[in-house]
């Protein structure tokens, strides 16, 4: 029992002192809010697989790590509300901390790789760079 104890009263004080850290470092380090989103519309052509889809979502999270000051990404199917065929297929948000690091995103050798890799899938594209109201 004296064991269990004296352990506890070692663990308190490093406990404490591991919150106060975080505190503090949360405190004096600065964080920068983001500042513009890229929204990427995507229609695939008629007869494209749904493995080449999953391809295309996979390569897509993966190619999205290589681009700078990417902060945010998410991506989805679009919900089909009617009968009627939707414009678009899939939909992939980029966040970027900054606008020259949206801007600098065509350019991307990584992005490039991606859109030469999967383009022949694709029936339409729609790029939108829109600033985030703060």
């Amino acid at each position: 029992m004296e064991s269990k104890s004296k352990t506890f009263k070692y663990l308190v004080p490093v406990f404490a002192l591991c919150v106060f850290m975080l505190v503090i470092y949360g405190a004096y380090v600065p964080h920068k809010s983001a500042e513009t989103q890229t929204v990427i519309c995507i229609k695939f052509k008629p007869g494209t697989t749904p493995q080449d889809v999953e391809k295309h979502m996979r390569d897509f999270a993966s190619m999205k790590n290589n681009v700078k000051d990417v902060v945010a990404y998410s991506a989805g199917r679009v919900q089909k509300t009617d009968a009627a065929d939707s414009q678009f297929d899939v939909i992939h948000y980029l966040t970027f901390r900054t606008n020259e690091g949206a801007q600098e995103y065509p350019a991307n050798a990584d992005r490039k790789a991606f859109v030469k890799s999967n383009e022949s899938n694709w029936e339409n594209v729609l790029e939108l760079n829109s600033s985030i109201e703060k």
